[in-house]
């Protein structure tokens, strides 16, 4: 039928991944370091193919998982924030913002091409990645992914991006 649509949809007790972050507001206002167990639930949409499905779930959800395993118990720093500056060397990360610093370990850190670590940009930086995976995949025909990072429960950070159409 024309105006069918379908979606497969990955989330599970194991896509959750255990991190810390600080994120800034308002332009001056920085919060103070905390910590997450944020979920992630991933979805694309499409028509479904000689199988019978819009794409193959163990590989959407291998996927999304070596991405939360990269980010498990780390500390997720952003790249691209205006005034947060982050240095790092062989062995330490340097995070300053105004008079605070913050020394880290680095292979206990994430530095993550972003402007902030938000929910919404953690479910972009993702969704893009996945997006990679899923559009290498023989005989895709995805038109939509969406990734959604639940940061505590309840609140949800969402991601969505059209690949055709």
């Amino acid at each position: 039928m024309a105006n069918e649509h379908f979606r497969t949809r990955v989330t599970k007790d194991h896509l959750v991944f255990s991190a810390a972050h600080f994120i800034t507001f308002n332009g001056n206002i920085c919060e103070h370091l905390h910590g997450h167990n944020w979920r992630v639930a991933v979805e694309v949409s499409g028509p479904i193919d000689e199988n019978s499905y819009v794409f193959d779930f163990i590989a959407l959800r291998d996927a999304a998982m070596n991405l939360v395993k990269s980010l498990d118990h780390s500390m997720l720093l952003p790249t691209e924030h205006p005034t947060i500056r982050v240095q790092s060397d062989e062995k330490e990360v340097l995070v300053t913002f105004g008079d605070r610093r913050w020394i880290f370990p680095k292979e206990e850190c994430r530095l993550l091409p972003i402007a902030n670590t938000t929910a919404e940009l953690l479910a972009r930086w993702m969704g893009q990645q996945l997006t990679q995976v899923i559009l290498a995949w023989p005989g895709q025909q995805v038109e939509t992914v969406r990734v959604e990072v639940e940061e505590n429960f309840g609140q949800w950070g969402m991601w969505e991006t059209t690949l055709k159409g």
